[in-house]
């Protein structure tokens, strides 16, 4: 896949937009292919988060569901990790199939690909649900002139980090930054990791 860093990053914000319209209406689907899929599957993950975190900030939610919610929390947060990489793996991927390496002395950037995307899917939910305000029947005039002055900042901050992953995009495929992918993982979800998990298994052996 010849990646076109413009192209690419316009095919994404377009794919977060539509796919929240559509997943607030439908189960969530992915009609995308190759890296485009990649970056829908990640986005779907930020979806369910969302939600279950509205659900965790209910006050008439019981402790029961609240630990349920929890535990989905902890899984869909790991999953959308796990996905930031894999979308850093197909740019590299990319990068390997149109031969590209990086220049001497090429930089590595603060946040990759994969990050500046995650963040965009964040920021096209609380777009989504902000506009959800502006829609409401029970709000006064006050409450409409916030949203609309936190929708405005949403939208540029939106449009300035879709710039900013242009940009990056453009530098790793020019050579001149290095993108690499360190998989890491929540430490927890790990039972060797967590000291609460590791520590209840010792006294169960005991």
């Amino acid at each position: 896949m010849t990646l076109q860093p413009r192209q690419f990053v316009d095919a994404v914000l377009r794919l977060q937009r539509d796919a929240v319209v559509r997943w607030h209406e439908q189960e969530p689907d992915n009609p995308y292919d190759d890296l485009l899929g990649i970056v829908c599957q990640q986005h779907q993950y930020n979806f369910l988060l969302w939600h279950e975190e509205d659900i965790a900030r209910s006050p008439d939610v019981t402790d029961q569901r609240i630990a349920m919610v929890k535990r989905a929390i902890d899984g869909y947060n790991q999953q959308r990790n796990d996905w930031i990489e894999r979308i850093d793996e197909g740019v590299i991927d990319s990068l390997f199939q149109q031969s590209i390496t990086p220049q001497p002395g090429a930089r590595i950037n603060t946040e990759t690909p994969g990050s500046a995307i995650d963040r965009l899917s964040i920021m096209s939910l609380r777009i989504y649900h902000m506009k959800e305000q502006l829609d409401r029947d029970d709000v006064d005039e006050s409450h409409i002139q916030k949203v609309s002055e936190r929708l405005a900042r949403c939208r540029l901050q939106r449009a300035d980090l879709g710039q900013s992953l242009v940009e990056l995009l453009q530098d790793i495929f020019a050579g001149r930054k290095v993108l690499k992918v360190y998989r890491q993982m929540k430490m927890y979800n790990d039972p060797s990791l967590n000291p609460y998990l590791y520590g209840r298994n010792d006294k169960r052996a005991a």
